[in-house]
């Protein structure tokens, strides 16, 4: 929690004036039995009635004065809680923003959403109980003990066995307690990553008939939570009858005590009334510090998860002086040249390489296509050129610059990257389209839907550009998402374009326009295609085959065919059976 009391500094004026307001509280809390005393003891025992309704309306007064600090410490702080729950919050989320791939494989995305709403809700309270309950808490303990010593010393002395009792209960309590609190957390993301999968797969779900099996699958999970939380309840359930029983017990003892000295005359009645209200007040106060205790558990717990995303040190970061080899500028993409040089790369420093002493060159304006069996690191190659991963080996180098010697800004700036997965943003067409060029107007957004063979559709639609998406883009057909998101980095002018198998849902027809209007570009970039459909990159100038990690084949289709076994038994496979059958 320590690391986390700087997020409360801008709201010092709420956090100190919180502890004033409750002290103010407990101020006039702790003179109320005092008036009642006298009321019992100068007022109904001379029956001054004019006396005892001063008294009572001296207590309102009290009571109205505490009630403006309990509200007092009541809003500030709620205000410095919620504000310091937005910050940690706001800086969690843009931390995330900054973490590689690699770094995002390290927590489940359920994980993060429990982090980012359940965790900081628990901060919240957490701050919120050590502004209000946790100062009225000791104050009022402290207090309480002071007055029922300056009533009676000996009376006073049954405090040396109840506190001691329940503050070593409470400690008891904590230690049991805590490491089920983790627990919980832990369950928790369990059931938010189920969630999570199963919306976002729900038509998956639909077409398998797997309703059943995923219900299970949450069920499971979901009284997995619930035992856990139950176990945690239970320990904690102990603690207030336990409390409770010290308290009446004591209650038992300070009455017996306080009869003898009432009957001899050493102690009046109304201060023994007194006295059992300031020593229910102490036990009240200690049973509030338990339940304090309780929430600093579970405080604890969230405080450690979140700092776990905090103090996470993004894999990619700038560079420590982002300039260019002439040391006076930083470098930014011009001709779009890439050349790998004696790559390797691997997802794990104990893991098998992907990919293995790559080395090619692509120049400014050349289309590269990339084939190769499943896994043999397609998608892995592409990825280290907008610096998703860093090899572990070799350099990949952008117009003559290490692409580790950019920053990140201008490194992406100057790629439009396809992905496999085709991700759209709930909004308008157009507002998805902005997000490669925030500044693009309609006619920029036209030319580059026109270059992916989506304009026509949009034009098609009732609000043509405004037409608003569902989340995720699920008003379109796989093939409209893909050619949309084609479009999205298209509207970057980029000068490397990456196409991640995103034609794969597009017919062969539309594909061959895409492919005619990308090579007719004003603005011609280096263009890296990784397609599964061997007649979608013949016409490319430089076509790479993988196969394990490793480059087995480079040239034209021609030289290939000529040269390369693998590719010429893939060509075989897709195309030399349709050209048998036709002929």
């Amino acid at each position: 929690m320590g690391k986390l009391v700087r997020y409360l500094k801008p709201y010092w004026v709420y956090v100190l004036l919180a502890p004033l307001f409750m002290a103010l509280e407990v101020y006039m809390d702790l003179q109320q039995p005092n008036y009642m005393a006298d009321i019992v003891d100068k007022g109904i025992a001379a029956r001054d009635m004019q006396f005892v309704m001063g008294k009572l309306f001296a207590m309102l007064g009290i009571a109205f004065i505490g009630m403006i600090g309990g509200i007092g410490c009541c809003y500030t702080s709620s205000v410095a809680a919620i504000s310091f729950g937005t910050d940690v919050r706001s800086a969690m989320f843009k931390k995330i923003q900054t973490f590689s791939f690699s770094n995002l494989d390290r927590f489940q995305t359920s994980s993060l959403i429990t982090r980012l709403t359940n965790d900081i809700t628990q901060l919240e309270n957490v701050i919120n109980m050590s502004l209000g309950m946790m100062i009225r808490s000791p104050l009022l303990c402290i207090g309480s003990i002071v007055m029922t010593i300056r009533i009676s010393p000996s009376l006073a002395s049954v405090l040396l066995i109840a506190v001691p009792l329940t503050v070593l209960g409470t400690l008891l309590i904590i230690k049991k307690g805590f490491p089920l609190f983790r627990m919980v957390q832990t369950k928790i993301d369990r059931v938010n990553n189920i969630m999570r999968e199963n919306l976002a797969g729900v038509r998956v779900v639909k077409a398998f008939v797997r309703k059943d099996f995923e219900e299970n699958r949450f069920r499971v999970a979901n009284e997995d939570l619930r035992d856990t939380s139950i176990k945690a309840g239970k320990i904690m359930s102990i603690g207030m009858p336990l409390l409770m029983l010290i308290t009446n017990l004591a209650t038992v003892a300070v009455l017996w005590m306080g009869g003898i000295k009432v009957q001899n005359s050493s102690l009046e009645i109304g201060n023994l009334i007194a006295f059992i209200n300031y020593l229910i007040r102490i036990m009240f106060s200690l049973v509030m510090v338990a339940f304090s205790f309780t929430a600093f558990s579970r405080g604890k717990v969230s405080a450690d998860r979140v700092l776990e995303v905090l103090n996470e040190e993004p894999d990619l970061t700038d560079p420590a002086r982002p300039v260019h080899y002439d040391y006076k500028q930083e470098p930014q993409i011009s001709r779009g040249e890439v050349i790998f040089d004696n790559v390797t790369f691997s997802y794990s420093p104990e893991g098998e390489p992907v990919l293995k002493n790559i080395s090619f060159t692509a120049r400014p304006g050349e289309t590269v296509a990339i084939l190769g069996e499943t896994g043999s690191g397609k998608t892995t190659l592409v990825s280290l050129i907008p610096r998703l991963y860093d090899p572990q080996e070799g350099r990949v180098i952008i117009d003559g610059v290490d692409v580790r010697d950019y920053t990140l800004h201008n490194l992406r700036k100057g790629i439009g990257m396809v992905l496999q997965t085709s991700l759209l943003f709930s909004g308008t067409i157009l507002d998805n389209l902005r997000w490669g060029d925030p500044e693009a107007d309609l006619e920029k957004a036209a030319e580059a839907a026109s270059i992916a063979q989506i304009h026509d559709f949009i034009a098609q639609t009732p609000d043509g550009y405004e037409t608003d998406l569902s989340q995720g883009g699920v008003n379109l057909s796989g093939g409209q998402k893909q050619r949309m998101c084609i479009a999205r980095a298209l509207i970057k002018n980029p000068k490397i374009l990456i196409l991640d198998d995103s034609t794969s849902a597009v017919d062969m027809a539309t594909e061959l326009k895409i492919q005619n209007a990308l090579r007719n570009r004003r603005n011609k970039c280096t263009t890296f295609i990784i397609a599964q459909r061997i007649s979608s990159v013949m016409d490319a100038d430089k076509i790479i085959v993988l196969q394990q990690g490793r480059i087995v084949g480079i040239g034209t289709h021609k030289e290939l065919l000529d040269s390369t076994p693998l590719y010429r038994d893939i060509y075989n496979s897709q195309v030399g059976k349709e050209l048998v059958l036709n002929a």
